[in-house]
């Protein structure tokens, strides 16, 4: 499988959490012609009262009543294509609401293109590269794609509309962005990431980019300052810290369905063939080499915390704190794991629902960062060949983590904000629905 089935999954989890990923494509039913446009998504979760906390007031995802047809039919297809995705992005603020929800559908019609084996490479790869022109074309659409999400290329023209009733700031940054992804996603639809540097590479178009996007977003959308889409490194880095993520833990799915993500730079020094590294006798080597990706993915870790103390917004601040904490628990969920190799490592359901309500504010995702660190550093073995370079990206974490005062005790106080939390989920049947709904569909059955 090619840099697509990623691309826009990855969007998800910058957005939302990093679940597991979605099962291989499979033609389903089409879309019904008597459908009527629902738009009545339900409220997100609003933040735990509670001291450390910086609460956003919760309100109605999508006003029904403020929303024209198309716009209407564009959150349908959000909801159709991503639940948890939809939930997650109404709780943005204004206009940006719009804007990612429009750049979310433009991937996810990219990614359908790329992801359907029914067209032809010949065909395909001049589909991607031309994809971003055809947000100007009001009459384009694909109609003989055989996927699942198939509707956003049938009513692309709905979709196109919406995009070219951005104002311009927003349609140069979907543009731009959906060039650059259609172009990565061209290069790597046959060929395999070798070296750490093509592993680099291909997270960047597959995830880096969409960071980057967002943060142009963000930045344009006025909620947050400029540097936060001017600086693309760091952009770059939060969405190669969730896709690395993905790519580790989802070996054995990976080797299943005959993709390879790792970069053979690193498994060949273990291994003479990838899919060694799961048979019982090389469960050493496949530590190590586990280990090592693991150290590599760490190095992102600064980045992201300084990444996140730019942002001013709490909206926006959940929307990019959340996926990072996850990130950093299920590497240290599969750090010297041998369950890597033979199942599925995921966090527990109570423990993701505790990290989605403790992400609200940068001491307490610096708190979180320093933890789940300390529980890698402790499980390090001192025979590991990575262990020095180990120790020095956990050092790195130590230093962007502490603050210049005594940092606050997670495990202190998160009883407490669960508590509260809890409480008022009780007076909210709606909000309790939504969060159970999220968090199964986020850590047990992926996105759809």
């Amino acid at each position: 499988m090619a840099a697509g089935s990623r691309a826009v999954s990855v969007l998800r989890r910058t957005l939302t959490l990093s679940p597991p990923r979605k099962p291989p494509r499979a033609a389903g039913q089409r879309r019904g012609q008597q459908q009527q446009p629902r738009c009545g998504a339900p409220p997100a979760p609003p933040p735990a009262a509670a001291p450390r906390f910086q609460p956003a007031a919760p309100g109605p995802l999508c006003p029904q009543d403020s929303l024209g047809c198309g716009l209407r039919t564009c959150y349908r297809y959000l909801n159709q294509t991503s639940r948890s995705f939809a939930a997650v992005i109404q709780a943005l603020d204004g206009e940006l609401r719009h804007a990612v929800c429009i750049f979310y559908l433009v991937l996810r019609a990219l990614d359908t293109v790329e992801d359907d084996m029914s067209i032809p490479l010949d065909v395909k790869v001049p589909m991607l590269h031309e994809f971003h022109s055809h947000l100007y074309q009001p009459d384009w659409k694909y109609t003989e794609s055989k996927e699942k999400d198939r509707q956003v290329l049938e009513d692309f023209p709905t979709i196109s509309m919406e995009f070219r009733k951005l104002s311009k700031v927003y349609q140069d940054v979907i543009s731009d962005i959906c060039h650059k992804m259609g172009v990565g996603m061209a290069e790597f639809l046959e060929k395999k990431v070798d070296s750490q540097h093509e592993w680099d590479k291909y997270c960047h178009y597959v995830a880096g980019l969409v960071g980057i996007g967002l943060s142009r977003l963000f930045s344009a959308s006025e909620l947050e300052d400029s540097i936060v889409g001017q600086d693309t490194e760091l952009a770059n880095s939060m969405g190669l810290f969730l896709q690395k993520t993905n790519i580790i833990r989802d070996y054995l799915e990976d080797q299943m369905e005959g993709r390879e993500f790792w970069p053979r730079e690193v498994w060949s020094r273990y291994a003479k063939k990838l899919s060694d590294l799961a048979k019982p006798e090389n469960v050493d080597v496949a530590m190590q080499c586990l280990n090592e990706l693991i150290t590599n993915a760490l190095h992102h870790v600064p980045d992201v915390l300084t990444y996140l103390s730019r942002l001013k917004n709490q909206s926006v601040f959940n929307f990019c704190a959340i996926p990072q904490v996850m990130a950093i628990a299920t590497l240290a969920a599969c750090y010297n794991n041998q369950q890597v190799f033979r199942g599925v490592v995921k966090i527990r359901k109570g423990q993701a629902v505790t990290l989605m309500m403790d992400a609200t504010n940068i001491q307490a995702v610096k708190a979180i960062m320093y933890q789940y660190v300390e529980e890698i550093y402790q499980k390090m073995p001192s025979t590991d060949p990575s262990c020095r370079r180990t120790q020095q990206a956990i050092a790195a974490v130590r230093a962007a983590s502490l603050p210049a005062g005594p940092m606050a005790s997670r495990h202190h106080y998160s009883p407490i904000y669960l508590s509260c939390a809890m409480l008022l989920a009780a007076l909210s049947w709606q909000y309790l629905s939504t969060l159970s709904k999220a968090t199964e569909e986020y850590v047990q059955a992926g996105d759809n």
